[in-house]
């Protein structure tokens, strides 16, 4: 299934499950013509000889009209099935809609929220040190985006967008790194990857682990990168470990 039937499939199931198939009033939530709706799910052949699809532009739109996590139309997840929902879906979802009283037309969503269930919560590097293995202290609306979840990560596993090159060629700007928070599950050793907090820093880092002894020190992947050894400092600490990696191709 190519990313244009997985986007249509899932508006089929909002459209039936939100608004009970009325192609029309779906298009006055999300803000769209209910005329290009019905070119979609038709297949309606354009000017350009292709068929109408749900391209990027309004998949995000849906996403933001509902209150979706970004990228949830790509996926495999929406589904209408109950026998489905434990396999395929990431979300549970829950909704409810209020009539406009005047034109019984849902004029507003008062919630359309998607439990997250099989997901990792992408956070930028300065709200790394609300996360433990205990809590995330963080709001909802400080997540960057969401990235499906591993069965085996833990519980508060999150990600992180690598920033810079120092961990290059291994890591690069904008690959997404799952980051595990029990620290005390492991018996860190030279070569862990691990995210590190200093006092006085507004951001975590993120290096590579070497242990001489009683020392440990942090190293910089890449090569060429000046002063690539450090000494973990007293006033730093390790809070994560790094548990898998995520690449758009």
């Amino acid at each position: 299934m190519d990313i244009s039937e997985i986007r249509k499939q899932n508006l089929l199931i909002l459209i039936n499950d939100l608004v009970g198939g009325s192609q029309k009033n779906f298009a006055l939530i999300v803000g769209t013509s209910p005329a290009y709706l019905s070119q979609i799910i038709n297949g309606t052949i354009g000017r350009n000889g292709k068929p109408a699809t749900v391209g990027t532009a309004l998949a995000r739109k849906i996403e933001k009209a509902l209150h979706l996590p970004h990228g949830a139309m790509d996926q495999i997840q929406i589904s209408a099935h109950e026998e489905d929902l434990e396999t395929m879906q990431l979300f549970e979802h829950q909704y409810t809609w209020e009539d406009d009283p005047e034109t019984g037309i849902p004029s507003a969503i008062s919630k359309f929220e998607y439990k997250k269930k099989n997901l990792v919560p992408v956070i930028s590097w300065d709200q790394v040190v609300l996360v433990t293995e205990d809590k995330m202290d963080i709001s909802e609306d400080k997540v960057l985006s969401w990235l499906p979840k591993n069965p085996d990560f833990a519980k508060y596993t999150y990600a992180l967008k690598v920033k810079g090159i120092s961990m290059s060629p291994n890591f690069l700007p904008d690959d997404l790194i799952y980051i595990n928070p029990n620290i005390k599950d492991f018996n860190f050793k030279t070569d862990d990857l691990v995210i590190v907090s200093c006092t006085g820093q507004a951001e975590a880092t993120f290096k590579k682990l070497i242990v001489e002894g009683n020392e440990s020190y942090l190293q910089s992947i890449n090569p060429n990168w000046p002063e690539p050894i450090t000494r973990l400092a007293d006033d730093c600490k390790i809070i994560g470990k790094v548990v898998g990696m995520y690449r758009e191709i």
